[in-house]
C-alpha cells in the first residue's frame, strides 16, 4: 500500500491538513485526491472548528495535476472544499512557492488565504490545451477583468499581485505564512460556531456564483454518494435474492 500523501493533525479545535508529496512538488495524483477528499470529510465530521490547508517542502504548495497520474477516478473536483465535500467549517489556505492550475482551485475554494512572498500563482490551461472549468468561479470572487487575465493568459501572479486583486488576504515574509494562517484559524475556532457556519452557508448559497463545471460537480457529488452507498448495494442484493430491500439511509 502506498504511503499516505495527506496528513491530518488536530490540536485545540484546529485541523491541519498537509499536502505531503514534496518530492513531486505536491502534484495532485489520484491517490492524493482521494486522501484530500477524505481529509476534508474527516474535518466536517470532527469536533475541529477550523482548518489550515498547507503543503510540505520548500518549492511548491502544488504544481497542479500530476501529468503521469492525472486525477480521473476520482475527479479533481472531489477534493475541492465546498464542491466535492460540503464543508460548513472555514478553511484557511497557507501558500508558498508554486501554486499551479487545479491547485489554485484549492485556494479559490478556501475561505481565507495567506501567501508568503515566494508564492507564484498561475493557471496555464489555455496555453496547454486543457480545461476542467472549476476556475470559472474565480470571476465571482475577484474582479472580472483580473479573473479573465489570470484564467486566459497564463500570467504569473506573484504574492503581492495576488493580494492586490483579492486572491489572498495577507502576504508574509518567506516561511511565515503558516503562522499567519494559524492566527486566522485561532480566531475562527474561538468564534461562535453557529454564526460561522451560517455565514458560510449564506455566502455559498446567496453571494457566490458558480460556473457550469462547479454546478456539474455538485450534482455528481450527490449521485456518487448514492452509487457508493450501502443502500445501493443492499438494493442490488435484494433484487438478486428476490426480497424486499432493507434501506438504512447510508
Amino acid at each position: 500500500m502506498a504511503d499516505p500523501v495527506i496528513t491530518y493533525e488536530s490540536k485545540d479545535n484546529i485541523a491541519t491538513i498537509t499536502i505531503n508529496r514534496p518530492e513531486k512538488m505536491n502534484a495532485l495524483s489520484n491517490q492524493l485526491v482521494v486522501e484530500l477528499r477524505d481529509a476534508f470529510q474527516r474535518l466536517q465530521d470532527s469536533d475541529d472548528r477550523a482548518c489550515v490547508l498547507t503543503a510540505a517542502g520548500d518549492k511548491a504548495f502544488s504544481v497542479g495535476a500530476d501529468l503521469k497520474d492525472p486525477p480521473r477516478d476520482p475527479n479533481l473536483w472531489e477534493c475541492m472544499p465546498g464542491v466535492g465535500v460540503m464543508l460548513d467549517k472555514p478553511v484557511v489556505a497557507a501558500v508558498h512557492g508554486y501554486c499551479v492550475g487545479g491547485a489554485f482551485c484549492l485556494v479559490e475554494f478556501s475561505d481565507i488565504a495567506v501567501a508568503d512572498e515566494t508564492a507564484d500563482f498561475f493557471y496555464p490551461e489555455a496555453q496547454i490545451g486543457f480545461c476542467g472549468g472549476l476556475i470559472a468561479g474565480l470571476a465571482a470572487r475577484i474582479t472580472h477583468k483580473h479573473a479573465m487575465e489570470f484564467m486566459l493568459t497564463g500570467v504569473h501572479y506573484k504574492a503581492q499581485r495576488a493580494y492586490e486583486v483579492g486572491m489572498v488576504n495577507k502576504v508574509t515574509p518567506k516561511g511565515e505564512h503558516l503562522a499567519a494562517a494559524y492566527e486566522y484559524a485561532r480566531i475562527l475556532a474561538d468564534s461562535a460556531p453557529l454564526v460561522v457556519r451560517a455565514l458560510k452557508r449564506f455566502t455559498r448559497d446567496v453571494v457566490t456564483a458558480r460556473g457550469p463545471s462547479e454546478l456539474s460537480a455538485l450534482a455528481q457529488r450527490e449521485l456518487l454518494a448514492i452509487s457508493r452507498s450501502e443502500d445501493q448495494q443492499e438494493g442490488g442484493r435484494a433484487f438478486r435474492e428476490k426480497r424486499t430491500p432493507q434501506f438504512t439511509g447510508r
